[in-house]
């Protein structure tokens, strides 16, 4: 049963919303690749489970042209041969830090994404995968409608 929807949220909760869009577009402003940015969202979003925000970053990971087999694969991204040596790091960042209320985060991640990543692409990386789990919170735990697929 959903609590809230989007529009709900964000009329009750506009600076929140204004917030976290600030937030995401100071990522996308950051000279990280769109595409990149977009596979983290979505596979922090599979880990958390939140099917608008999945339906949401699908939508914009296809715009930014991320290819189908990326997309169809991303769950399995480690074993998965076309994805490549900076998106596999950012991966391994982004389901480290979204479990680390579980498990410490090892330090070959943090060695890994620091050797592929300047400092301040690891610092609007680490926000994106801060910023996504703060939306899968919201919109998973309020239970947001997914928007309509993009065709």
């Amino acid at each position: 049963m959903t609590t809230l929807e989007y529009s709900d949220f964000h009329q009750a909760a506009g600076k929140v919303v204004d917030a976290l869009l600030a937030m995401g577009k100071a990522v996308d402003d950051s000279g990280l690749e769109k595409p990149l940015t977009e596979l983290v969202k979505l596979r922090v979003s599979q880990i958390n489970a939140c099917a608008f925000c999945l339906q949401y970053h699908l939508n914009l990971a296809r715009r930014a042209g991320v290819p189908a087999t990326k997309l169809d694969l991303l769950a399995a991204w480690r074993d998965a041969p076309m994805f490549d040596q900076r998106e596999r790091a950012a991966l391994a960042w982004a389901e480290a830090l979204t479990g680390m209320a579980g498990q410490p985060i090892e330090d070959s991640a943090r060695q890994r994404v620091a050797e592929l990543f300047s400092p301040t692409e690891l610092a609007f990386l680490t926000a994106a995968i801060a910023s996504i789990n703060a939306w899968n919170r919201i919109g998973g735990g309020l239970g947001f409608t997914p928007p309509p697929a993009a065709g």
